[in-house]
């Protein structure tokens, strides 16, 4: 690991103006459980970490009207001990709780859980976002892809986004505070995402010198349920996930929010399976479609073909479990 500089501010506006010196240089740090290990490996190289811990007002679970404000320092585990998480937010609930690891839960932040590096295996190893060799040709459409991006992987990048928490979020309809030196503004979780096309290009649309300071969840009264599955019950990332968040109008669904995590370079939000369960009544055979629906489209490599099967099964366990059915 390299040199740098430590910054310890105690309010936003102090990290906002250690941020802005050099931006291209500082990073910020919260619970520091991916940026040290990418510094350890030389992925990373700042010149300056500006710790956001000892900024209080980021931190803790607060109500906000009828739904949260989850500051961005907040750790998965005093997340998960939210008195009302699991009954008004399961889709969230289960979604933290897929992340098993006790150091992880201990030291991980909610922001830094949403804005993480890819796991990609290239891009771990210093070959950029976008994994090409000297000609230009991809690293991963050559190599080993098995756990690489089945949805929006027309372009060149063909990571998977690795945020537990951001499928949830985005079907819960959550919002994202983010203040720069320019000021504050709010986007919609999903929007904290894009797909580069271009070496350089970043997946997060959070500038260097902005700060993610709180996540806002509405109390729309949806019922929710998040879905992983894994190669075993372990500490490791999932293969494929899906949240679904259902309005209801009576017997019949009134409105959906699918999201599929772990197979998209951004978190894929699945708006035509959402808008076909829409006025149905949720039986197996409306589910069966939206899954179906939900997957249309998928453009799978040789060796990760698997994984849109994987996504099917996900987006209709979640789905039932929303719904209150048997999976």
């Amino acid at each position: 690991m390299n040199r740098f500089e430590y910054g310890r501010p105690t309010t936003v506006a102090e990290a906002i103006g250690l941020l802005s010196e050099k931006a291209d240089e500082v990073a910020p740090l919260a619970g520091g459980t991916d940026l040290l290990s990418l510094m350890k490996d030389f992925v990373v190289e700042p010149k300056r970490l500006v710790s956001l811990m000892g900024v209080a007002e980021l931190r803790g679970v607060q109500g906000a009207g009828p739904g949260l404000s989850i500051g961005a320092t907040t750790t998965i585990e005093e997340l998960l001990a939210h008195a009302d998480l699991g009954t008004k937010w399961p889709a969230l609930r289960q979604a933290a709780e897929g992340i098993r690891s006790p150091q992880l839960r201990a030291m991980g932040t909610v922001g830094g859980e949403l804005l993480q590096r890819p796991r990609c295996w290239y891009f771990r190893h210093g070959h950029g976002l976008l994994a090409v060799d000297p000609k230009g040709d991809s690293l991963v459409v050559k190599g080993d892809h098995r756990y690489h991006a089945v949805l929006g992987n027309a372009g060149a990048a063909k990571f998977v986004n690795p945020s537990s928490l951001a499928p949830a979020l985005i079907a819960l309809r959550a919002s994202a505070r983010i203040v720069g030196r320019k000021g504050e503004r709010t986007v919609l979780v999903a929007d904290l995402y894009r797909t580069p096309a271009r070496s350089g290009e970043r997946e997060f649309t959070v500038a260097p010198d902005e700060v993610l300071t709180h996540v806002l969840v509405p109390g729309g009264g949806e019922r929710s349920a998040t879905c992983e599955i894994r190669p075993r019950q372990g500490l490791d990332w999932p293969l494929a996930t899906a949240s679904a968040a259902l309005t209801m109008d009576g017997a019949k669904v009134k409105s959906a929010e699918i999201v599929v995590g772990h197979v998209a370079p951004r978190p894929w939000i699945a708006e035509a399976a959402g808008k076909g369960l829409a006025g149905r009544a949720p039986d197996e055979a409306a589910l069966a479609a939206a899954a179906e629906a939900a997957v249309a489209g998928a453009a799978p490599l040789p060796m990760n073909r698997y994984k849109v099967n994987l996504a099917r099964v996900a987006v209709r366990r979640a789905l039932a479990a929303a719904a209150g059915l048997k999976s």
